[in-house]
């Protein structure tokens, strides 16, 4: 039986990360840089100075009875992307797709951050209020109340609700159980026990609660993280320089790592480059705006703004310390996949304590994600059932169960995981795409209306 879905899912996932997606992915990324003058890099002093400046001006924005505070908004959609996209999706796009995929994951951030500000931009634009008085947006809701295209609507809001199930929680869980095993020794049913326990406490309490928990835990984990990353780096900085030109030069190159057929090393790099880059900043997956639209900002533009921020660091930062990492330990050559690749890495980095370090950093890292993803997959169902808090109800227990499914999997179930995670992702992404690029002339209006009114 799982050979049969494994053939099916395989099948599906070469029409749905074939060309079609990445002429959507490249395509909706192109046309808005293009049509708003490419804010990426014209803007992008400004943006970081208005997003992660303001945190030590205390202008970032506070809550009120509508929605949670900016910082909390996009700590919770940082939650969700700064997951183990960050160091077991970057080791798997490096084995399945060469190096190369490095550079085509950087492609996607620059074009993404573009695509993620769009989405947010549409998801506060058309968002509503709740019986509860909080807002609530998303895909769902531009596609429906822009496009008027409920059906299509429909179908997003369904993707997002099974794709939460796999790439924000069993493979996270997965990769939580299978660091801990591999470093600590821990039984991966602990782990799983433990774990559900923990998510099932936080996301019964809703938005305030997972918003609450993200904002102290986001900031703590990624500044961890890259602290690790760049001893790391430190240690071995004369490798650094090679590595980052073999990262440019095997993205163009048109044999593979495996020693594929011309044409096939560059695909291949393209593809996990972008399937992973997806992955690690959710630009253009739709999911993160759900959390952004929950925001207490006043204009679109002030929360998008930090969609930008997001995309840099989650993938320019995070998954570039990674990548670099694995290169210049030479533990690419190991035959490992997944975390247990990056742990066996930065091992090798800084003997003693370096596996322990990335272990702690994927265990916050997916947890993290795991809250966010439940948010996303809740207001999925409550578009799909109208509301209905039972259905909400019963969504949690499932996806609180899925948490020890994933865990007790252990190792032996990565692979496959992963690539039911990848054709979910990219399902989902569609919807989401054709509704940025039939709405781009209100990105685009609203967009030029504000940085006028802000002199920018």
């Amino acid at each position: 039986m799982l050979d049969i879905i494994m053939s099916v899912n395989t099948a599906i996932n070469g029409v749905v990360w074939g060309p079609i997606m990445l002429t959507l992915l490249i395509g909706a990324g192109l046309l808005l840089s293009i049509r708003m003058g490419f804010p990426q890099f014209t803007k992008f002093a400004w943006v970081m100075k208005n997003t992660i400046g303001s945190l030590f001006t205390g202008k970032s924005g506070k809550a009120d009875e509508s929605g949670v505070s900016p910082f909390q908004a996009v700590a919770t959609a940082m939650a969700g992307t700064i997951g183990t996209g960050s160091i077991t999706g970057v080791a798997t796009a490096l084995v399945a797709g060469g190096p190369g995929a490095i550079f085509w994951m950087w492609i996607s951030a620059l074009l993404g951050m573009v695509t993620k500000y769009s989405e947010i931009v549409l998801s506060l634009t058309y968002r509503e209020k709740n019986e509860k008085g909080l807002w609530v947006g998303g895909p769902m809701y531009y596609i429906q109340n822009g496009l008027g295209m409920k059906w299509l609507a429909m179908i997003f809001a369904f993707f997002v609700a099974i794709a939460c199930l796999g790439t924000g929680n069993a493979t996270q869980g997965n990769s939580i159980s299978v660091a801990l095993e591999s470093t600590l020794g821990i039984n991966p049913m602990i782990t799983g026990v433990v774990l559900m326990i923990f998510v099932g406490a936080v996301i019964l309490g809703g938005i305030r609660r997972i918003a609450a928990i993200n904002e102290k835990l986001v900031p703590f984990m990624a500044m961890f993280y890259v602290v690790i990353a760049f001893v790391a780096l430190a240690l071995n900085i004369k490798e650094v320089p090679g590595a980052l030109v073999t990262i440019v030069t095997e993205a163009f190159s048109f044999q593979s790592a495996a020693g594929g057929v011309a044409g096939y090393g560059i695909m291949q790099a393209m593809r996990y480059g972008f399937a992973r880059g997806v992955f690690s900043n959710e630009a253009g997956l739709g999911s993160a705006p759900i959390a952004h639209a929950s925001s207490s900002a006043k204009h679109p533009c002030d929360q998008a703004i930090w969609g930008m921020f997001e995309v840099f660091f989650t993938t320019i930062i995070i998954c570039t310390c990674t990548a670099l990492v694995i290169m210049t330990t030479g533990s690419l050559e190991t035959g490992l996949d997944g975390s247990a690749l990056s742990i066996a890495a930065y091992n090798k980095a800084i003997p003693g304590i370096g596996g322990v370090c990335v272990t702690l950093g994927t265990v916050l890292f997916a947890t993290s994600t795991i809250l966010g993803w439940a948010y996303y997959g809740e207001k999925s169902i409550e578009f799909l059932f109208n509301k209905n808090q039972t259905a909400v109800m019963a969504y949690r227990i499932l996806y609180t169960l899925i948490v020890f499914v994933g865990c007790a999997g252990g190792s032996g179930s990565l692979s496959f995981i992963w690539q039911i995670s990848d054709t979910t992702n990219g399902l989902m992404a569609i919807p989401n795409l054709i509704g940025i690029i039939g709405l781009s002339g209100v990105v685009v209006k609203t967009t030029k209306e504000y940085f006028s009114k802000v002199g920018k």
